[in-house]
């Protein structure tokens, strides 16, 4: 199923699968929320003569570590999508990775193994977390979000430095206006009413975090992909950004969700523009 309007495209699809049905360098930006137990319907095999960057050539894929991760679902699928979005950003794009020590650690290994340069990461911390009920761990108050290119000897990945810098963020307690964003970013994890009004996704972000990642490496008339949609919270973002957007979802309630939040998106945009 494909819902389309406008400068947006939402599919009902495996990621993985829709992904390589598209060109090269078709993005110049990819915004990658995944479930941590991320799974795809999507096939992948590679035999003991296949050459994985970060090995320097051929690599005896029996070992004992290869076998142990690849036979990890969560570890193969972070792979494969990571690889096909490597192939759609373009040289001068971003790739954000949302992600918690459920998922951080594989998505780390597979960059490095995929010859993606992660630029900076960035701890979202979360001061109105949830507390921990079972009082057998320490409250979880914050998530790694990476910010990625597709690496190369040549850096040249959108950073609108300038407006990122002179930006004073509303509830951010530690970014001054005209001071350089660091690498902690407290950004309350409460959603507006209007975020929660036709329903909400159990690892939905607040629209301010995806509207920073915009602000950084946001390119107006761009192309923004966004591979798991959830509620169409980044996918918003990059409307309001001036982008052309598409999305992938596998959940029937959620791509109806996302669809749902978009149109009233639009429609409030066409109503602001005639006041």
């Amino acid at each position: 199923m494909i819902w389309e309007t406008e400068n947006i495209k939402l599919l009902l699809q495996d990621a993985i699968i829709g992904m390589s049905e598209m060109l090269d360098n078709s993005f110049d930006l990819c915004i990658a929320d995944p479930p941590y137990g991320a799974s795809t319907k999507a096939n992948w095999q590679y035999d003991s003569q296949k050459k994985l960057n970060g090995f320097g050539g051929n690599w005896k894929l029996t070992s004992e570590v290869w076998d142990l991760l690849s036979q990890n679902e969560l570890f193969e699928s972070t792979f494969v999508w990571l690889k096909e979005v490597k192939r759609l950003v373009k040289p001068t794009g971003s790739i954000w990775i949302h992600s918690t020590y459920h998922n951080s650690g594989f998505v780390n290994v597979c960059c490095q193994l995929l010859g993606l340069e992660i630029i900076n990461e960035v701890a979202w911390y979360k001061r109105n977390a949830f507390p921990n009920l079972s009082a057998r761990r320490l409250t979880a108050s914050h998530e790694t979000i990476l910010w990625v290119h597709t690496g190369g000897e040549k850096r040249d990945y959108i950073f609108n430095y300038d407006a990122v810098k002179k930006a004073k963020f509303e509830g951010d307690n530690l970014k001054e206006q005209d001071k350089q964003l660091r690498t902690v970013w407290d950004i309350p994890n409460n959603k507006t009413k209007d975020e929660l009004t036709f329903g909400t996704h159990p690892t939905q972000k607040p629209l301010r975090v995806s509207d920073r990642l915009l602000m950084i490496s946001g390119l107006e008339n761009g192309k923004l992909l966004v591979p798991f949609a959830g509620s169409g919270t980044e996918m918003i973002a990059g409307l309001k950004y001036g982008m052309q957007v598409v999305g992938f979802e596998t959940n029937t309630e959620y791509f109806e969700l996302a669809k749902t939040r978009i149109e009233h998106f639009l429609v409030s945009q066409k109503q602001t523009l005639f006041q």
